[in-house]
């Protein structure tokens, strides 16, 4: 008998939409026709000018390790991103790029907690928040949010759960799986808490650019002293690329370098030259040409959801999600995700795989297929609900 692996495991679960995801690429291989609306990819490849740049890049023979922290011109062009989009002065040595925004999940987590901290997050949330802290023998303090919160962790509910082993807090704006924005006054309040408390504020901004005519303030307007994690692969759409970043405060990035020396070397040096290309002129035309699609898809698919009877209370002001109550048709998530997907060859998420809150009666759509995909989705929708 082998020796068992680390108990840490019984505590990081799958992602269910992963499950859904495999089983519907069996249909299709069976020949059957899928619309997927589950996974949180954008569809559309990666910018024309963003590819040719990592081509040239290629040519160029950048194929070696570099820095940890990455490029400087890759850190000095975010620094400018941040001035000319937010008006705002980030030094360009507060800033590390990072495999993915996982990447900056990780060495936040490895930085932060010790053994039995906690970290107050949102019950429904991205599920690997909590995973990551777990990883490092942390734990993920879930508040539970719903409609009366916008699904959101204020200042008010947080110091109610705040418990004595709490390090800090970790909100998304726009979030995942609800696309819900805090407010600059949110997140001031927030961080006033934080302060209050001694403790961290950290917050996933991965879906800024993706929000839909509201403001999406960034805390790095408020203060500098909390630590932001940000993605190359959402407004961006360099899914693949695995590249992301992180803003810290300026005393953590010296830890943050020695986390990053050990733990990953470097990031994927062509993809680095390649972001920099994101930043011209002609990228973010098309970035912005493909939010505007992906606004107008939000639209067309929460406003048919809600007529068959699908509670959406609003229409979510960012990310590529709509949060669906179910109540009216089912109260076990999985295996009304599951029936859709065999039965009528839709695939959505389960909100089970968000959290426990209210999660059986929640589910996930991702409006990141083409429009006439998701006509399509609503039409086999109707056939059931209507």
């Amino acid at each position: 008998m082998s020796r068992p692996y680390s108990k840490r495991l019984n505590d990081i679960q799958p992602f269910r939409v992963v499950e859904i995801l495999a089983r519907a690429k069996q249909l299709e291989a069976q020949g059957r026709d899928i619309v997927h609306l589950a996974a949180g990819e954008p569809d559309f490849a990666t910018a024309a000018p963003i590819i040719k740049a990592a081509q040239q890049s290629l040519g160029n023979g950048d194929t070696h390790y570099s820095q940890a922290s990455g490029i400087p011109q890759l850190r000095e062009a975010l620094s400018r991103y941040y001035r000319d989009d937010y008006g705002l002065d980030i030094d360009p040595r507060r800033i590390m790029i990072t495999p993915g925004a996982s990447g900056a999940l990780l060495l936040i987590a490895a930085l932060l907690m010790n053994p039995g901290d906690g970290m107050l997050m949102t019950d429904p949330g991205y599920p690997c928040n909590r995973h990551f802290l777990r990883l490092v023998e942390g734990e993920g303090q879930l508040v539970p949010v719903g409609v009366e919160d916008r699904f959101q962790l204020h200042a008010e509910k947080a110091e109610k759960y705040w418990q004595n082993n709490t390090i800090g807090a970790m909100v998304a704006s726009p979030a995942n799986p609800t696309g819900e924005i805090l407010s600059k006054d949110e997140l001031s309040e927030l961080w006033s808490l934080c302060q209050h408390k001694n403790g961290h504020l950290v917050v996933d901004e991965i879906y800024h650019g993706l929000n839909y005519g509201t403001e999406a303030p960034s805390i790095l307007s408020i203060t500098d002293e909390a630590f932001v994690i940000n993605s190359f692969s959402k407004y961006f759409g360099m899914t693949g690329w695995r590249l992301g970043w992180l803003v810290a405060p300026e005393q953590a990035i010296p830890e943050l370098e020695k986390l990053a020396q050990n733990i990953f070397i470097s990031m994927n040096t062509f993809s680095q030259f390649g972001a920099l290309a994101a930043f011209s002129e002609e990228s973010r035309a098309i970035l912005d040409s493909r939010r505007d699609e992906f606004a107008a898809r939000r639209d067309f698919l929460c406003e048919e959801l809600q007529n068959m009877g699908f509670e959406i209370p609003h229409r979510p002001a960012g990310a590529l999600y709509l949060y669906a109550g179910i109540k009216k048709f089912s109260h076990d998530s999985q295996r009304f995700c599951l029936d859709l997907l065999e039965n009528h060859g839709v695939a959505i998420t389960p909100g089970m795989d968000f959290g426990t809150y209210l999660a059986e009666e929640h589910v996930r759509f991702a409006y990141t297929t083409s429009m006439s995909r998701l006509e399509e989705a609503v039409s086999r929708l109707h056939k059931i609900f209507v």
